[in-house]
């Protein structure tokens, strides 16, 4: 079989419903007939290792500084690739570029290297949330948006199909004795309580009252070392619920998520995990836009207030006179009304 004569690097550091989207990009990538390799933050290195058409991750341990990232360039620059694509258009990936197609420096590929970036479309968001003008392609597409920037290269924005993500065999064995330590059945919905920002969390209440209206509903919770609020929620009966707050890796939540009924989360990266294995998944969105999903397998629930959205990345400041209300809007009844309706399909 002849080697690719592409080599295309994607760079995508962070953070985890990001990276999960990019990777329908390495796949596109590769579809370009290139090796691809991936730069990716240290913490989040299981994310690009769990697909199976990325050749080599390189990790970059966001504490190494000046002095770890210059490392790795020089690493790279060794790599001889054709073709960058930087989808995080930060300062790091800015110098990682900038260092990997000066000719001029030693080990530089000689022929042109063809670079593309995700742009950050700062005016387009200016206008969105201070003037309320929403200039951005509808719907909203946190995939599609990291696949327009390769159609510069012929390659398509459309979404490569579900799976994008490997479940890994020793994962799913981790998961299966966790289950069974716990007593705890394999029909189950993952629920998805936290997001990077508590403006982006659909209330705890609600997430009680979904639950207690399922009485013969298995749920598992799931969430990150931080998430202790999660400890808030009270089993309604014995064997119902159980919660793993930090508990499970990256790759085990994948696993976990690749086992489920059905997942409710909210606007965060288990939600893109959700997607990329083409499960069927309830997205509860509020404040923040760049983050929808993509796929016909999630029902995205959300209320079309003129305050929507109102933010980036749903870091507030919260500009309604009740707070939250575009979360506190979607009723628990609702996303039960419509979880059942999901299940029954």
């Amino acid at each position: 079989m002849k080697k690719p004569q592409r080599k295309a690097l994607l760079i995508r550091f962070s953070s985890i419903g990001d990276v999960v989207q990019s990777l329908s990009a390495a796949t596109r990538l590769k579809e370009y007939d290139c090796e691809v390799h991936w730069v990716i933050r240290k913490d989040l290195k299981e994310i690009a290792e769990s697909h199976s058409l990325v050749k080599k991750v390189w990790a970059l341990d966001r504490n190494s500084g000046v002095l770890g990232l210059l490392k790795l360039i020089f690493q790279l620059r060794q790599e001889n690739f054709t073709h960058i694509y930087d989808a995080h258009n930060s300062l790091r990936s800015l110098a990682i570029t900038l260092f990997l197609t000066w000719p001029f420096l030693p080990f530089a590929w000689k022929n042109e290297i063809l670079v593309v970036r995700k742009p950050k479309y700062r005016w387009k968001r200016f206008l969105l949330f201070y003037l309320r003008k929403n200039t951005f392609q509808m719907p909203f597409s946190g995939q599609r948006d990291l696949l327009q920037p390769l159609k510069s290269w012929g390659l398509t924005e459309e979404l490569p199909p579900s799976p994008q993500i490997l479940v890994k065999d020793e994962a799913l064995a981790k998961v299966h004795h966790w289950l069974k330590k716990n007593l705890f059945p394999h029909n189950y919905v993952v629920l998805c309580p936290s997001a990077s920002y508590e403006l982006k969390r659909w209330p705890l209440g609600y997430w009680q009252k979904l639950i207690n209206a399922n009485p013969e509903q298995n749920f598992l919770v799931l969430g990150g070392k931080t998430d202790s609020f999660l400890e808030e929620l009270i089993e309604a009966k014995r064997g119902q619920i159980l919660k793993s707050i930090g508990e499970l890796s990256l790759a085990e939540s994948v696993a976990a998520i690749s086992m489920a009924r059905a997942v409710v989360s909210n606007d965060t990266g288990l939600l893109h995990m959700a997607e990329q294995l083409g499960k069927k998944a309830i997205a509860l969105m509020g404040p923040a836009p760049f983050g929808f999903p993509s796929r016909s397998t999630t029902l995205i629930l959300e209320k079309d207030l003129s305050c929507r959205p109102c933010s980036k990345h749903g870091q507030g400041p919260c500009i309604n006179a009740e707070h939250q209300k575009c979360l506190k809007d979607i009723s628990p009844e609702f996303v039960s009304q419509k979880l059942n309706l999901l299940l029954s399909l």
